[in-house]
């Protein structure tokens, strides 16, 4: 009867025994599948030769991933660092150099330029996303948020000089239609929305605010 006898560790025994390749989806994560899929204005049956829908949601899905925020505007020249309005250092204000136009410093948040008419899906739509079949639970939404290095001194002090600012990952969790702001969360080390205890972190505004 003992041959029988499972071991304790029966989990840590299955995971060690690779028999092949799979495809199963072996990476951890606090996002939904369906959060990284496009929009693809495509109907769902389409005539025998064509691209089939999934197939064009994949093939753009795979496209998309190539694409980074960061590299795309440092191809153009842009400083992402520079993005966010700072606290006029009257001390080094930039001099007007003969024959050239006088430099000034970006004084007008990137909110002002943004517009929405050629947006793929509402805010609405996007936070959706995040909701599972089957599930009352909204998970966050993967997507890029310009974000200070220093959390402690972004909140206190945002447009302070010694701020670095770079495009980090970040979970969605809810948008305020008011002021057209969406609430995020920075990934850790693994690509998770987790809390301090390491809960996974569920869409919505916290009690705290």
């Amino acid at each position: 009867v003992t041959t029988f006898k499972m071991p304790e560790d029966l989990g840590s025994v299955l995971d060690k025994q690779v028999i092949g390749p799979t495809t199963e989806n072996l990476i951890k994560s606090d996002f939904p599948v369906q959060s990284f899929k496009p929009k693809v204005q495509i109907a769902f049956q389409q005539l025998p030769g064509q691209r089939s829908r999934n197939m064009e949601v994949e093939k753009r899905r795979r496209l998309y991933l190539t694409f980074d925020i960061a590299q795309l505007l440092a191809d153009k020249g842009i400083d992402s660092n520079q993005l966010m309005p700072r606290h006029h250092d009257l001390d080094n204000m930039p001099t007007i150099e003969e024959k050239k136009d006088p430099v000034f410093p970006i004084y007008l948040p990137l909110q002002i330029f943004d517009n929405e008419d050629y947006d793929c899906r509402t805010p609405e739509e996007w936070i959706s996303l995040g909701l599972e079949p089957g599930s009352h639970d909204r998970k966050p939404v993967p997507g890029k948020a310009l974000l200070p290095t220093d959390d402690i001194l972004g909140h206190e002090d945002p447009k302070s000089q010694k701020l670095i600012y770079k495009w980090t990952d970040v979970g969605a969790l809810d948008y305020d239609n008011e002021r057209e702001l969406y609430l995020v969360h920075k990934t850790d080390e693994n690509g998770l929305i987790r809390d301090e205890e390491g809960r996974p972190v569920l869409g919505g505004i916290p009690p705290e605010g």
